[in-house]
């Protein structure tokens, strides 16, 4: 089990394969983002996408599903996330496209008012097939303290 003061700054990552599909794109589109070029391919191609995308919240949701996967293996004393700090949708997501995930821990701290607490933070990078970066966004995670009067 990982605790935060088995957490080490600087510490990368590397995982997840997910495939995206044109039916996917549609249906998280359909229900969460209509907007045409994420829809309709003839639409679409009218805009600088060229051709169906998959919206930037389904970028992160597809994001998400590979880092909760990756957590499965990990088995942490993760506690959740207060949140995210930074979050850019930096090149199009495509049907056909096959995403992984980089991350890196670029800050730690433990919690002034919870000990039985530590709070990280960490750099995630979504790449599609031809390793550009497609997701980029800074994430917050809370986990216990393997003991709440020690120190890091």
């Amino acid at each position: 089990m990982q605790f935060y003061e088995d957490i080490e700054i600087g510490r990368e990552r590397a995982f997840g394969h997910y495939e995206v599909t044109r039916e996917e794109v549609m249906e998280f589109a359909s229900k969460y983002d209509p907007q045409s070029f994420h829809l309709d391919e003839e639409a679409a191609a009218q805009t600088h996408f060229g051709r169906l995308s998959a919206s930037g919240w389904h970028t992160c949701s597809m994001t998400m599903a590979m880092m909760v996967e990756n957590m499965k293996q990990e088995k942490s004393a993760g506690l959740g996330s207060p949140g995210i700090d930074h979050l850019r949708w930096k090149k199009p997501v495509y049907p056909g496209d096959t995403l992984r995930c980089e991350t890196e821990v670029i800050e730690k701290r433990r919690s002034q008012s919870r000990p039985e607490m530590g709070i990280f933070k960490t750099r995630i990078r979504t790449l599609n097939q031809h390793d550009e970066v497609v997701l980029e966004m800074q994430s917050n995670g809370l986990i216990r303290t393997r003991d709440p009067n020690g120190g890091d």
